[in-house]
């Protein structure tokens, strides 16, 4: 994995043989993103099935088990983490006839398939809501969901390169996204590097771009989509709904099926990670704040329903209500 807790300045991977180790790196945010926690947790339960493969068959069951049960508990929100290991969790038991090596191997493919399955969800992702952005426009985008969020490509950028591939002339404003600066350190990277225009803002410059008329559409990924359609996703995209409702901007979510939770029927259901208040209180290591202040640090917050224009997944596009439409693009 790519080190993105070190982005811009340095590009640094690391290699992981246990899914402790993936667990950790979910934790610490060497990889973040809710699609790609999904794609490296099955990749953690693959490497602990391997790990496990000598073992009878009683304890292979059981290393499984601990796997799933640490992996699970190391970030609470982004839904992708417990769908993929349930996935993975899934195939075990439909090769229990197996020995465990063989178990091992059926998991190691999954998790593959699961990894290539996410480029091609992002893309056909991309096309749906490249058709939703004029010709010529300016895009304003909140935290990083692009492809160091997922396995490849990007959901919420994924709509923006398949707009720039379909020859629009598209430029993008990037919200910082404190604090732990997702848009400046990685947003802003991986625009550059694919050399799409963007202009890097802080988060409290957004409204005043909006009310300028500089922003003609808002576009952001998604942690957890619930089945009223309202949208989990980083601290601060709330708000910026709001400017965009207040300032008649299409605000849109980019959402693979993935991270669509039938099962959490509102936002007031969806749990709310609470993160090291040193994430507040220090940027890139330095104390910006008084020693000893309190410090609130959620990671998310949750967009009702009513401020999304439309939710983009790579089975179409849902509009309201959602209710109903999300039941539709999730069994298309």
């Amino acid at each position: 994995m790519i080190d993105q807790r070190l982005l811009p300045t340095r590009e640094v991977y690391n290699k992981y043989r246990d899914h402790k180790g993936v667990g950790r790196a979910i934790k610490t945010m060497v990889i973040r993103g809710a699609p790609a926690i999904g794609v490296a947790a099955a990749y953690g339960m693959a490497l602990a099935a391997r790990n496990a493969g000598d073992l009878s068959e009683g304890r292979f069951w059981a290393a499984l088990e601990r796997a799933r049960a640490h992996l699970a508990a190391q970030r609470p929100t982004a839904v992708n983490l417990f769908w993929a290991l349930e996935r993975m969790m899934g195939v075990a038991r439909r090769n229990s006839r197996r020995k465990p090596a063989g178990i091992a191997k059926a998991m190691e493919k999954e998790a593959r398939a699961i990894h290539l399955e996410d480029v091609e969800v992002c893309k056909k992702m991309g096309r749906h809501g490249a058709k939703l952005l004029r010709k010529k426009c300016t895009v304003l985008t909140h935290c990083n969901a692009g492809a160091l969020a997922t396995a490849d490509y990007g959901t919420a950028l994924g709509v923006i390169r398949a707009a720039v591939e379909a020859n629009k002339e598209v430029k993008v404003f990037a919200d910082e996204t404190r604090p732990f600066l997702q848009g400046a350190r990685l947003t802003a990277w991986e625009l550059m590097k694919d050399g799409i225009d963007v202009t890097l803002i802080t988060d409290n410059m957004a409204g005043y771009f909006m009310k300028e008329g500089a922003i003609d559409a808002v576009v952001v990924g998604t942690d957890r989509t619930m089945a009223n359609g309202d949208v989990a996703n980083k601290i601060g995209t709330y708000t910026v709904a709001v400017l965009a409702k207040e300032n008649k901007v299409p605000f849109y979510v980019a959402a693979p099926t993935s991270t669509i939770d039938l099962d959490c029927p509102t936002g007031a259901h969806c749990p709310i990670e609470q993160r090291d208040p040193r994430e507040v209180t220090h940027v890139m290591g330095k104390q910006v704040a008084p020693k000893g202040v309190k410090v609130a640090n959620p990671a998310f917050d949750v967009t009702p329903a009513k401020y999304v224009t439309a939710i983009i997944t790579e089975n179409g596009v849902a509009r309201p209500p959602y209710r109903s439409s999300l039941k539709k693009v999730v069994k298309r």
